[in-house]
């Protein structure tokens, strides 16, 4: 840390208390019921829950999998290789596209089939391209798992075919999906309805599983998923006036109505709020050395928040009260904490900005 800021005066406070207050309104609506036997509703950017049933208890997970699949795949591999079709990976039992053996495309036409068609074949051919076998896939993908913070997911296999060890939560099945969600490559797959695929030895159409992209407003995605000992799994994403809703169901029967439901509940009801954006200044801190320039406390990030119309927030300035010495642009200057009902919900670093 330079000099200058570890001279700040000892000071050290908490300033500018702020209150967002926004309009009373009539409580919420009940929240809709769902057939899932787990569900939860998450804004993506925040991770606030907005709707929860069961959402903490382990579950197998079907076919959406797949998300975390893909996600390893472009993170791990280059998304432009040429991959060959493994034979281990041909035939493998469930939805496929039927590879055939040394067949070969690139990685990122291999997504589009795992996550349009769902296919199985596809799963087990990144796997052996990438690790060379499905257990060692697996472990990539645990891997990712714990650089999340996951503690109920596990992962056995990269397609979501029944197996004891292979679980997850709703929960956290939203978490891995906000994740995947910033990898834009994949968000840009998972929003794709149509795609054909040509490879050397065959020509791939591709219909995107996932009806919500066509009958649902701001839907972006992401994966569905069946076996008969998981039921029907499916989770979806919808943006709409700056946010971004994800929401998971894992065994329901009624799972499109269960997602039209909750999804239309979490629009009408919230609203990202903004917070902060780049360059905000939240303070201006006196020099006392009395050399030129205005020392401006700024955030360096864009932030929001959903909240419902009569939700609270406050925002507390943490930062020394002035500097010995003017500091160099983009110093760590303190930070700026946003709170709802007394709980922190967010923060953003505040940086010294010099205006001469």
């Amino acid at each position: 840390m330079p000099s200058c800021i570890r001279r700040l005066s000892a000071a050290f406070c908490a300033v500018l208390v702020f209150c967002a207050l926004f309009l009373p309104c009539s409580a919420l609506e009940l929240i809709p019921s769902v057939s899932a036997q787990s569900a939860i509703l998450m804004e993506a950017g925040s991770g606030r829950i907005i709707y929860e049933k069961n959402a903490r208890i382990r579950m197998p997970m079907a076919s959406t999998t797949k998300i975390m699949t893909a996600l390893v795949a472009l993170e791990t591999g280059d998304p432009d290789a040429t991959v060959t079709v493994d034979p281990r990976a041909v035939g493998v039992e469930g939805s496929s596209v039927y590879l055939k053996v040394g067949e070969r495309m690139t990685l990122r036409e291999l997504v589009f089939c795992l996550m349009l068609a769902s296919a199985n074949d596809a799963a087990a051919a990144i796997a052996y391209h990438i690790s060379g076998s499905i257990e060692g896939f697996a472990e990539l993908m645990n891997k990712k798992a714990a650089e999340l913070g996951l503690s109920d997911t596990h992962f056995e296999n990269p397609h979501g075919l029944d197996s004891e060890g292979h679980y997850t939560t709703a929960q956290e099945l939203a978490i891995i999906t906000a994740h995947a969600l910033e990898n834009a490559e994949l968000a840009e797959i998972v929003a794709t309805n149509t795609k054909t695929v040509d490879s050397d030895l065959s020509q791939h159409a591709l219909f995107n599983h996932n009806k919500l992209l066509r009958s649902y407003e701001g839907c972006v995605g992401v994966k569905t998923g069946y076996t008969k000992r998981c039921g029907r799994c499916l989770v979806s994403a919808a943006e709409r006036d700056g946010l971004t809703l994800i929401c998971v169901t894992l065994n329901a029967p009624d799972d499109w109505n269960d997602h039209t439901r909750l999804l239309d509940y979490g629009f009408e009801h919230y609203r990202a709020l903004s917070l902060c954006r780049p360059y905000q200044s939240f303070y201006e801190m006196p020099v006392v050395s009395g050399e030129s320039g205005r020392l401006l406390c700024v955030t360096n990030t864009a932030l929001s928040y959903p909240v419902t119309e009569n939700q609270r927030l406050t925002r507390v300035v943490e930062c020394h009260r002035f500097a010995w010495k003017m500091p160099k642009n983009g110093t760590r200057v303190g930070r700026v904490v946003f709170y709802l009902d007394g709980k922190p919900v967010a923060e953003a670093e505040l940086t010294a900005f010099i205006l001469n």
